[in-house]
């Protein structure tokens, strides 16, 4: 495959680190190259090195003539006073673009209320406005796509569109792809090679995130004792890959037999009878039970009909699109909202705790040390069945002992969430509810996010776009669709087939969705199929005479005319549903 762009013996370093030294690496034609690391190992930083952004302290990079790199950063340069149309597609006219499939799949995928078109960029949201510069990224004509966490502020359906567009948009052996995203699924389904960004050096793996894994537990298998705990992590994760959907690891391509061996006595990754076990005696029978409950704002009915009785130990993932109801969902559970229909009951032991999006835990700490904060709760914390300090579950959550002297307000985004964390389970709930918990947190900090959550005994709620988090740290999904709650044995997958039929285009939908070329390729369709249909009516009656006319005793005659009216017939009908398919597009 041809050369797109590469590094030889690339050094960068700050101030007070060194990122990368000696590093040489290129990237090809039909490359899918997923980067992982820790927060702040470099990952964005060899990004920018290899877009051109930023320049090495040593070593070259060096790019093929005529190759175009387009880059998605961690913030953009869109225009505030522009359109979100005109920001996509500039000064292109509508016919031109909206001509093009891959253009309208963009729009489809990432901007489908066509009401958004015509605002201006500077009244957009900050995950609107992420979305325009995805799209506007995508609506180019790219050689290589370099993308840094472009799953950031999608919901389901979108991180499902965005691999499917990346999967198809070139061909197999053409365009390079570079993505930076703390999204284990997407990483697993998009990428042919993972290269991991650590201790100054870049690490290539062959396949996504599962064979990563793999690779990376051989590799510390071997390593010094030092590493023993994080070997520990990884051949936990890599028993969960391995036991999970058979689709994470038909597509890596490495030992299934090394894999099995590797895991032959690691246990499943939570001992659901004795978490429910503990989690009765210190919940009780009863945690809250939700009967027949609706909820009314004004006129406007968000959700009806809700019955879910949440038991103890209860691992429960809620889907559902931005607007559907799942905050008003959980603020049920918390007793944040009334219902206006049916009853809601919650028992006398239970003591609901949220990790929310908004760091609100440490919000009137932000001058004090992490050891000040820790020192206002509990002293230790069993978990394992064994005793450990504060200090001790921060060390696992990636805390270093120097950083428990550093003033809250100068922690990572990472690591706030990481303390938040740990506040709410020093407090001791025994329900304990996860908004977006993924947010700001690498890979490797998910994965000790879900150990600990693997022993933690109470009652776990989860609201998150992270596919992976969602199947790795809960048992059952429920979907809130169309203000109801609705289980969802097939999991994930499910719900985004119940939402593929639920967006299916019809009537004002299609119409609201279409753009005028589409709306007048509509209409020509629709008058060739009614001139269409009307020759087939007149083409059948006189099938239908002719049949009646011919010798009865010609049976192979006979058979042949039956067969020729049969298939005008057939024409016919799917015509006809053609014909209604376009009228209701035209309503």
């Amino acid at each position: 495959m041809a050369h797109l762009l590469g590094a030889e013996s690339i050094r960068r370093e700050f101030p007070t680190k060194v990122v990368l030294d000696s590093v040489t690496l290129g990237v090809s034609e039909g490359d899918r190259i997923g980067l992982v690391g820790r927060n702040g190992d470099g990952k964005s930083t060899l990004m920018r090195l290899l877009a051109g952004l930023d320049k090495p302290d040593a070593g070259r990079v060096t790019t093929r003539s005529g190759v175009h790199v387009g880059v998605l950063g961690q913030s953009d340069n869109l225009d505030p006073e522009a359109t979100v149309r005109h920001a996509v597609v500039g000064d292109v006219p509508e016919h031109a673009w909206a001509s093009d499939p891959k253009i309208r799949d963009v729009f489809a995928g990432l901007l489908p209320d066509q009401a958004l078109w015509e605002t201006p960029v500077r009244a957009l949201s900050g995950g609107q406005r992420r979305r325009v510069g995805l799209a506007a990224l995508l609506a180019g004509d790219w050689d290589v796509l370099m993308l840094d966490e472009p799953t950031n502020h999608l919901d389901l359906e979108g991180v499902t569109w965005l691999a499917e567009h990346m999967k198809n948009r070139w061909s197999r052996n053409a365009g390079g792809l570079l993505v930076v995203t703390h999204d284990r699924w997407f990483l697993d389904e998009v990428c042919t090679t993972t290269w991991e960004v650590h201790d100054r050096v870049v690490e290539p793996f062959d396949g996504g995130y599962a064979a990563y894994v793999l690779a990376r537990v051989e590799r510390d298998r071997m390593a010094a004792a030092s590493e023993s705990k994080r070997q520990n992590l990884m051949r936990k994760e890599l028993a969960w890959l391995r036991r999970g959907a058979p689709a994470r690891t038909s597509k890596p391509k490495f030992r299934i037999e090394a894999a099995n061996q590797l895991i032959a006595n690691e246990p499943p990754p939570r001992n659901t009878v004795a978490l429910k076990s503990t989690a009765i005696s210190r919940l009780g029978k009863t945690v809250v039970d939700l009967v027949d409950v609706g909820v009314s704002y004004g006129d406007k009915q968000v959700l009806q009909g809700i019955e879910w009785r949440i038991a103890p130990g209860e691992r429960t993932g809620i889907l559902g699109v931005n607007g559907a109801g799942k905050s008003t969902l959980l603020g049920l559970v918390t007793g944040e909202v009334a219902a206006t229909e049916g009853r809601v009951v919650r028992g006398k032991t239970v003591k609901i705790a949220t990790l929310s999006q908004n760091l609100v835990e440490l919000a009137d700490h932000e001058s004090a040390r992490v050891r000040e904060v820790l020192a206002d709760k509990r002293s230790s914390y069993v978990i394992d069945g064994k005793e450990q300090s504060p200090s001790q579950l921060l060390e696992r959550l990636g805390f270093s002992s120097a950083q428990l002297s550093t003033p809250i307000r100068d922690l990572s985004g990472g690591q706030k969430r990481r303390l938040q964390l740990l506040l709410i389970l020093l407090d001791e709930p025994n329900v304990l509810i996860l908004d977006e918990p993924t947010n700001d947190l690498d890979t490797d900090m998910l994965v000790a996010l879900e150990d600990l959550l693997d022993n933690w005994p109470g009652t776990l709620l989860v609201v998150s776009h992270d596919r992976y988090l969602l199947e790795r740290v809960t048992d059952q999904q429920y979907a809130v669709l169309g203000g109801k709650m609705r289980h969802l044995p097939g999991g994930v997958e499910e719900y985004l087939t119940l939402r593929r039929t639920v967006e299916a285009p019809s009537g004002g939908q299609a119409k609201a969705s279409a753009s005028g070329s589409e709306l007048r390729a509509a209409q020509k369709e629709l008058a060739a199929v009614e001139r269409r249909v009307q020759k087939l009516v007149a083409q059948i009656e006189a099938a239908q005479h002719k049949l009646a006319a011919h010798d009865q005793d010609d049976f192979k005659g006979l058979a042949a005319q039956a067969d020729a009216l049969r298939a005008l017939e057939r024409e016919q009908t799917e015509l006809e549903d053609r014909w209604l398919d376009l009228s209701e597009q035209l309503e």
